[in-house]
């Protein structure tokens, strides 16, 4: 089933128990962001929470930790809330081969129910503001999807980007938004400012499940958010025209906020408590002046809390992330079989592969520094053979464990960018990188001792279903 506003998706949440309502009065700091935190702790069935008796706030509706489960986003891609999550990725790269799914345009958008202008803007006003860690400069939109166009070829949908960034509220109708040199939403910066232009924005809050999922994803720069959206949607995904951008906005939206990223402004932004688990450093970022906002009569505000792994944006970007990479290697090399790349937003990848000749593990391991997502994440890699599953981290230790020599399997290669939130990076977004290769040497390569490896017994993997099952009838 796919859910075509955030509304729809939470009440599907509550009907299967993966929705917590609190009743009991809360503060907005600290309970709001150290209860999603929690949630993170207490395993992988965590629902999401809904909070509507917040102090200070009047007739505030605020969802926290949406997609912060493995059964939670299972459901945001339709499936059963017990799909594994080996099963949900093999799944994610399948609907990928469904790319593009031509989207669809509706007129009636809930989100033009109400809306605001020019000197009424006050973001005070529509959202219930709040801080997530204690150390946070300031409020944060952390899972706002932001529309931007390459000034170059505003009409070229294709390079129509929708992305996560993070955006602190600086005033009333101001923004800091950070947009990292890799990510689309740089290049258009770039491009209008070397124009002396400002470029335009629409940024969207309170999205149906799939938008968060694609706006976070390392896509080429021509391919499309919301043709992938429909593709794991298994249907085309509904999209409405901003009014006073005119671009290309979710349906479904609790809120959209237009406005520019004024040319060559920059103003302070940070600290902010980071997916790395670290808090990153104050900057000067591009400021958004508002012009409008336009919202759904008693918006719910969605929020996500991030630092120290695993939270929800752990699970959000985890799935998210090894598809694009392991299509995007097999493209080239088709003996790669998988790739998990769930940890720290893939800053450590995992490949599982075959190999041709000697040597080529290494090569993998560097294409992968230079995918999209690579330039700016991947910083270590790990290589094992095809028979080792990467996301079993018993099986990935042993290989490392039993079949590396650092003198010849690590490689490390210095001064390579990364994102300059990385906290070991030095200076910020530049780091080196490291490929452990701890596949099985083959010809020409021939070293080590690895000549009669053991197996699994034939009989094993039937006696594992036979286990499950007695055990699952006690």
């Amino acid at each position: 089933m796919a859910y075509d506003d955030l509304r729809s998706f939470l009440n599907a949440l509550e009907d299967e128990g993966q929705l917590l309502r609190i009743s009991d009065q809360v503060a907005p700091e600290p309970d709001l962001a150290a209860a999603a935190n929690a949630a993170g702790r207490i395993g992988e069935g965590a629902p999401a929470l809904w909070f509507d008796n917040v102090t200070g706030f009047t007739d505030a509706r605020i969802a926290m930790n949406v997609h912060g489960s493995w059964r939670n986003h299972a459901m945001a891609l339709g499936l059963p809330k017990e799909t594994s999550t080996r099963e949900q990725v093999e799944e994610f790269a399948r609907r990928w081969d469904d790319f593009p799914v031509t989207p669809v345009r509706r007129e009636d958008a809930p989100w033009r129910e109400n809306s605001v202008s020019g000197e009424d803007v006050d973001l005070f006003d529509v959202l219930p503001l709040f801080r997530l860690n204690e150390g946070d400069g300031g409020f944060y939109l952390d899972k706002a999807a932001v529309v931007s166009r390459d000034p170059d070829a505003p009409e070229d949908f294709d390079k129509q980007n929708l992305g996560i960034y993070r955006i602190e509220v600086i005033g009333t109708d101001r923004l800091a938004l950070q947009p990292v040199p890799m990510h689309d939403i740089a290049q258009h910066l770039r491009k209008a400012e070397e124009l002396d232009e400002d470029l335009p924005v629409a940024i969207t809050l309170g999205n149906d499940p799939v938008v968060p999922i694609v706006a976070g994803m390392p896509m080429a720069y021509d391919q499309s958010e919301y043709e992938m959206a429909g593709a794991l949607r298994g249907e085309p995904m509904p999209i409405a025209t901003a009014p006073l951008t005119g671009f290309d906005v979710p349906w479904g939206s609790e809120v959209i906020i237009e406005g520019h990223i004024e040319s060559r402004v920059r103003q302070i932004e940070g600290p902010f408590g980071e997916f790395t688990g670290h808090y990153s450093g104050g900057r000067r970022m591009p400021v958004v002046r508002i012009d409008r906002i336009s919202y759904r009569t008693n918006p719910v505000f969605e929020s996500l809390y991030l630092g120290m792994p695993w939270t929800e944006c752990d699970y959000l970007v985890g799935p998210n992330t090894c598809v694009p990479l392991l299509k995007q290697l097999r493209a080239e090399f088709p003996e790669v079989k998988a790739v998990n790349a769930m940890y720290t937003h893939g800053l450590l990848v995992i490949i599982s592969t075959a190999k041709r000749y000697g040597g080529f593990a290494k090569a993998v391991g560097m294409r992968a520094m230079t995918t999209p997502h690579g330039l700016g994440y991947v910083s270590q890699v790990v290589l094992v053979d095809e028979d080792v599953d990467p996301f079993d981290l018993p099986q990935v230790m042993w290989a490392q464990s039993a079949k590396v020599n650092p003198a010849d399997d690590v490689v490390v290669i210095p001064n390579l960018s990364v994102v300059e939130l990385a906290p070991a990076s030095q200076p910020a977004g530049v780091t080196s990188k490291m490929i452990i290769d701890a596949t099985t040497p083959v010809k020409p390569d021939v070293r080590g001792n690895f000549g009669t490896p053991t197996k699994d017994l034939p009989e094993a993997a039937e006696w594992a279903d036979r286990l499950r099952s007695t055990l699952a009838q006690r």
